[in-house]
C-alpha cells in the first residue's frame, strides 16, 4: 500500500525510508499570481486557505507551509502600541508598520508592485541608534498566546496531502536583516553602535524564546525556524557571534519537547548548511542548488553530513518552457 504524502514527509524526519521521496511545494505566491488573488501582507488566516490547499491535492503536491496562518495571538505590555495601516500613495498601495514607545516610535514601509506580485521594501524603518533602542523596546515587550483551534483546523483540512510546519518568527538578525535594517544597515550596526547591538539582541532573542515555548507545547511536529538564512549574509564566523547562542537554545528546547526542527534557508548554502548541522537543526527547508544556488546536490550532502535533511527544489531555470522534459526529469 503506497504512502500517504504526509507518511512519506515524516518518515523522513524519523529516519525512516518513505516509498518514494517525498515531493511537496509552496504554491502560495505563484497560486495568489495566477489567479489573480490578493496578497496582503497586513492580514493573517485563522481559517485554512482552502482553495490553496485544494489546488496541492489535485496537483497531488504535497503542502507543508501556511503562509501569514494565525496560530499566535501578540499583544504589548510596557506602554507599547503596534499599528498596521495600509494606504493609497502615488497610485500605489502601501503597508505601513509602526511601533510607538515610551522611548520614541518607528515605522517600516512596504509598497505593492503588480509586476512581480509582491511588496517592496520602500523605506527601512531604523535609521540611528535611538531607533535600533525603541525597536529591542518594542520587541521585548510582546506576549504570545497560543492559536492551537486555528493551527488544528489547517491540519484537519490538510489531512493526508502534507503537514502541516508551525512557524516560529524572526529572531534578532531576522527582524534587522529583513524587516528594518536590511544587509547593509544591519552591518553597518553591529561595528558602529555593537554595545546596543548586543543589549537589543538579547531584549529580542530573549523574547523570541518565549514563543519558542510556545511552540514546543503545540500539537505540531515539525517547527520551522522563519529567518531567512543565506550563508554569505550570515557567514560562520558571523552567525556564531550574532545568533548561533539563540538557534542552539531555541533546537535544544524544542528537541527537548520531541518536535523535528527546520531551519528556512532560502539563499547561498555554502557555510549555512554546515552551521545549521552542527547546531542541532534537522532539516534545511527550500535549499536552491546550483547552477542558480551555489552547491550541486552532492556538494549539499557533503556540505551537510549525513544526516541532516536536504529539502529543497530544482533550480528555477530548469522550469522555463525552453528547458526539454529528460533535463527536467534529470535535475
Amino acid at each position: 500500500m503506497a504512502m500517504s504524502l504526509r507518511d512519506r514527509i515524516l518518515a523522513v524526519y524519523r529516519g525512516q525510508t518513505p516509498d518514494v521521496v517525498p515531493y511537496m511545494l509552496d504554491l502560495s505566491h505563484w497560486f495568489y499570481h495566477k489567479n489573480h488573488m490578493p496578497w496582503d501582507l497586513s492580514q493573517s488566516f485563522p481559517e485554512p486557505e482552502r482553495e490553496l490547499i485544494d489546488y496541492h491535492r489535485e496537483k497531488g503536491v504535497g503542502f507543508y507551509v501556511a503562509n501569514l496562518g494565525s496560530f499566535y495571538s501578540v499583544s504589548y505590555t510596557n506602554g507599547v502600541s503596534a499599528d498596521v495601516e495600509k494606504r493609497n500613495s502615488d497610485g500605489s498601495v502601501e503597508i505601513v508598520w509602526r511601533y510607538t514607545t515610551p522611548i520614541g516610535s518607528i515605522e517600516r514601509t512596504r509598497i505593492w508592485h503588480e509586476q512581480t506580485y509582491s511588496w517592496h521594501i520602500r523605506e527601512w524603518g531604523l535609521k540611528s541608534e535611538g531607533d535600533l533602542k525603541v525597536l529591542g523596546y518594542a520587541l521585548k515587550s510582546r506576549k504570545y498566546e497560543p492559536n492551537w483551534d486555528n493551527y488544528q483546523a489547517w491540519v484537519d483540512y490538510v489531512g493526508a496531502t502534507g503537514v502541516v510546519y508551525l512557524p516560529v518568527g524572526y529572531s534578532f538578525l531576522g527582524h534587522l536583516f529583513s524587516l528594518w535594517m536590511g544587509l547593509e544597515g544591519t552591518t553597518y550596526a553591529t561595528v558602529d553602535w555593537p554595545d546596543t547591538m548586543r543589549e537589543v539582541a538579547d531584549q529580542i532573542n530573549q523574547n523570541a524564546l518565549e514563543q519558542v515555548d510556545l511552540a514546543a507545547q503545540s500539537p505540531a511536529e515539525i517547527v520551522i525556524m522563519s529567518d531567512n538564512i543565506s550563508g554569505d549574509v550570515q557567514s560562520p564566523r558571523f552567525f556564531g557571534e550574532w545568533s548561533q547562542s539563540y538557534h542552539e537554545e531555541a533546537i535544544c528546547r524544542l528537541h527537548a519537547a520531541g518536535k523535528h526542527v527546520a531551519v528556512h534557508i532560502d539563499g547561498r548554502l555554502r557555510g549555512a548548511l554546515r552551521t545549521f548541522s552542527d547546531v542541532g537543526a534537522d532539516c534545511g527547508d527550500a535549499l536552491t542548488p546550483a547552477p542558480m544556488g551555489d552547491l550541486t546536490p552532492l556538494d549539499c550532502r557533503e556540505e551537510a553530513g549525513p544526516d541532516f535533511i536536504l529539502s529543497g527544489g530544482l533550480s528555477p531555470n530548469v522550469w522555463l518552457p525552453n528547458v526539454d522534459t529528460q533535463t527536467f526529469k534529470k535535475a
